[in-house]
């Protein structure tokens, strides 16, 4: 399963820096978000042959080819890589990890017997894959994973050319195909299916679904176009001295944090005060600080 790099740096020991009010959000969003991940498996996915990727993947083929319960290689085959993610990410990432795995391979057990809501291979790939993304987004926001394969690729990466999510994606691509040959070449494309969804949603519920936009602007008539971006957008700016590399000469930037949704305001705006201007737009994951709270505009 896909996660963000940016969510597995090097944390500090959990009684360092969280208050009594935190800790208990991040277990109760922890347990939440496991138990989620149960549903879209056992509720879901599995009673139809559907897979996810990465380590919960490969546990789903193993427990149908021995007919042993999925909680139990869940649980095991994360372990290895458990102890990975203590030495090279944190012990607060390992514990959150740990806590949720087992969390995930408890829920599995006890709705192993609960009767699927829907027998729609289809329906279950679109409804498992909402469900999934929502709970491993949940965990990832709280500092945990449910799946070892991302350890596996941040070790990887810094020996290879390749990046965290292509090794991940390469990864999955060898489970889900694996897939075809154990449930049938239908059920590997539904596994797809169900898998893309999750990848997206969990972007969602990371990133949250009004995302930042940041704003650059270079332009001689800087000054109409701030004040055009606080009155119209209430949004406020910043000038930044900049230097052109071929002139030598001064150049004033405006730079400006906004949502999504006002990107296109904001590319009018600057469109009618000058169309030559240089305007660079760029997402941004995480805004914090500052006075990014817009503005009431009469």
């Amino acid at each position: 399963m896909k996660t963000d790099t940016v969510q597995l740096q090097k944390t500090q020991p959990m009684h360092t820096h969280m208050t009594r009010t935190q800790f208990v959000q991040r277990v109760l969003f922890l347990t939440l978000g496991a138990a989620l991940f149960s549903v879209g498996l056992e509720i879901f996915l599995v009673p139809n042959n559907i897979i996810d990727g990465g380590i919960v993947g490969i546990s789903i083929i193993v427990s149908a080819l021995s007919g042993l319960p999925l909680g139990i290689f869940l649980l095991v085959l994360n372990l290895p890589f458990l102890y990975l993610g203590y030495k090279q990410i944190g012990k607060t990432f390992a514990l959150s990890t740990l806590y949720a795995v087992c969390i995930m391979s408890a829920g599995t057990w006890l709705l192993h017997s609960v009767n699927p809501l829907t027998d729609d291979p289809l329906l279950a790939a679109v409804f498992g894959g909402i469900i999934l993304g929502v709970g491993v987004g949940m965990v990832i926001r709280f500092g945990g994973s449910l799946d070892g394969t991302e350890i596996v690729a941040i070790l990887v990466t810094k020996k290879s050319p390749f990046s965290v999510g292509e090794i991940v994606m390469f990864f999955n691509v060898f489970i889900l195909a694996s897939a075809g040959f154990v449930f049938g070449w239908d059920r590997a494309m539904y596994s797809l299916i169900a898998y893309f969804i999750a990848y997206k949603m969990i972007d969602i519920i990371i990133e949250g679904f009004d995302e930042s936009k940041s704003v650059w602007i270079i332009s001689e008539r800087h000054d109409v176009i701030g004040q055009a971006i606080i009155q119209r957008l209430g949004r406020g700016v910043t000038y930044l001295h900049g230097e052109g590399a071929f002139t030598g000469g001064e150049k004033r930037v405006i730079f400006c944090v906004i949502t999504r949704l006002e990107e296109a305001k904001m590319k009018s705006i600057v469109e009618e005060v000058d169309p030559t201007a240089f305007l660079a737009v760029g997402n941004i994951h995480d805004v914090k600080g500052g006075r990014f709270k817009k503005k009431d505009i009469h």
